[in-house]
């Protein structure tokens, strides 16, 4: 399986967030959307980071209240790992634990175009697991 077919399932729309922002804002936005990190982007919509609630975490242990009137920009991730579209599951999972990171940026042509949670790489192992033993079953049952 690609991650293209994962993005078909749960759509492509990506909560974005300015470098410039508060990370109170970025507080406010994660728990709306209720998901876990967001892509950090330019004013032309370059991808210019990642920050997820694990950055939030540190840095609060780092710094204490006054982290909630710092910028994104200065507790983002800026070596931010991605995958395409094209890319597998299987090679996904991989990264994801060699990596340790819960979530990547799917960019094509320099654009960014969804965001792959671990989450959605294990539901989509365990759907295509579920798959294979109906097969089996099927094939058992009817010979």
């Amino acid at each position: 399986m690609h991650i293209a077919e994962i993005l078909s399932k749960k759509g492509s729309d990506v909560a974005t967030i300015r470098p410039a922002a508060a990370v109170s804002e970025l507080l406010r936005m994660l728990a709306h959307h209720n998901i876990g990190a967001m892509a950090v982007v330019g004013e032309g919509e370059d991808l210019l980071g990642i920050v997820s609630e694990r950055d939030i975490v540190r840095r609060l242990d780092e710094r204490g209240a006054e982290l909630l009137t710092a910028t994104v920009a200065e507790i983002m991730t800026t070596d931010v790992i991605t995958c395409a579209p094209t890319d597998t599951v299987e090679g996904l999972t991989e990264i994801m634990t060699e990596r340790r990171v819960r979530h990547l940026p799917v960019v094509e042509g320099g654009a960014l175009v969804g965001i792959v949670s671990i989450g959605d790489v294990v539901k989509s192992r365990i759907d295509a697991l579920e798959q294979s033993q109906e097969q089996l079953e099927s094939y058992i049952t009817q010979g």
